[in-house]
């Protein structure tokens, strides 16, 4: 499944990177401890956070995440957006819970390991 179909069943924004819509999502991974997404995030997964933060951009590029989903209506910092975009990261938005993206995405059949 594509990051577009996945932002577009989501109601989610793109914030950065709109040509990533592209990129193929081969599974997930939720969670907000950076180190931890560092070792268990495969390459190619979506990345589900309420995490804001430029540090973000560099675990994403560092395990070769197909995106990253900021969900709870957090409000990604501009320094954020800039350096996503710089470094080709899409990231997308969701006012939705952590819990409900992450449902939505099972139900959408991508699997873990969430």
């Amino acid at each position: 499944m594509r990051l577009k179909e996945i932002a577009k069943q989501l109601d989610a924004s793109v914030v950065s990177a709109p040509d990533g819509l592209a990129n193929e999502v081969s599974g997930g991974y939720v969670g907000d401890l950076l180190s931890v997404v560092m070792a268990r995030a495969k390459q190619g997964n979506l990345w589900v956070t309420v995490h804001a933060h430029p540090n973000i951009v560099a675990v994403a590029t560092l395990v070769g995440l197909s995106g990253i989903i900021v969900a709870e209506g957090t409000v990604v910092d501009p320094a954020t957006i800039k350096r996503a975009s710089e470094e080709g990261v899409t990231i997308l938005t969701s006012a939705h819970s952590s819990f409900n993206v992450v449902a939505s995405l099972v139900r959408m059949g991508l699997e873990g390991p969430f």
